[in-house]
């Protein structure tokens, strides 16, 4: 059965979360369709993986037996990231927008996963072609012809590392104006706002169901 591989990375709890209300519809579909299936899920918020050190990073370029113990500790933690990754059939990342990038602990995430030689710029990479939905949140809106499109660092940020680096299918649910409801100078865009958590959730439904029809056969 498949296997799906759930990152959350918002500070905030269920209820109180735009992006974990999106992934929570991806996974709840994707899990009506699998019901036998495995959710690998990590609550970066919560449960932080280990940023990058100069051991993590140098055993990536050194062969394990010439590791330092403390280059072979810090790595068997990364092999443990990326084998998580190697194994999913797919991967739901929740990614909102924090001072107009990502949080810090989905980057440490990033940092670890990314091998190259083994995930990243191998062409016997185990993760090429899995395909992954990012739900990529935000208090306002970033998008294209709007004021603040310049300032639009995750997608870029994203597609670049995930797409460019790591040769995943990446597919994006942007929730937008999600501060419009806690924000009085944005009271006007709350329409805005609602049709957008809506398309989010619809969008996450049909994605999830797209991604289980692809398994099932």
């Amino acid at each position: 059965m498949a296997t799906l591989l759930h990152i959350d990375s918002s500070v905030f709890p269920a209820g109180a979360s735009a992006s974990r209300a999106v992934t929570d519809a991806f996974r709840r579909t994707w899990e009506e369709q699998h019901p036998e299936g495995t959710v690998i899920y990590r609550d970066l918020a919560t449960n932080p993986v280990p940023h990058i050190t100069a051991d993590a990073h140098t055993a990536g370029f050194a062969e394990p037996a010439t590791h330092t113990p403390g280059q072979a500790s810090a790595f068997a933690e990364r092999v443990r990231l990326i084998e998580e990754l190697e194994q999913a059939d797919a991967v739901l990342i929740g990614a909102p927008m924090y001072n107009f990038s990502i949080p810090s602990t989905l980057k440490a995430w990033l940092d670890n996963v990314i091998l190259i030689g083994r995930t990243a710029m191998s062409e016997d990479s185990k993760v090429k072609g899995t395909p992954v939905t990012i739900v990529a949140s935000r208090g306002g809106s970033y998008a294209p012809g709007t004021p603040r499109e310049g300032y639009e660092y995750v997608q870029n940020y994203l597609t670049a590392t995930l797409t460019d680096t790591l040769a995943l299918d990446v597919h994006f649910i942007v929730p937008e104006l999600t501060m419009a409801p806690q924000n009085p100078a944005m009271s006007e865009l709350v329409p805005l706002f609602e049709a957008s958590r809506d398309r989010a959730l619809q969008d996450a439904t049909v994605k999830a169901k797209e991604f289980a029809e692809r398994f099932a056969a």
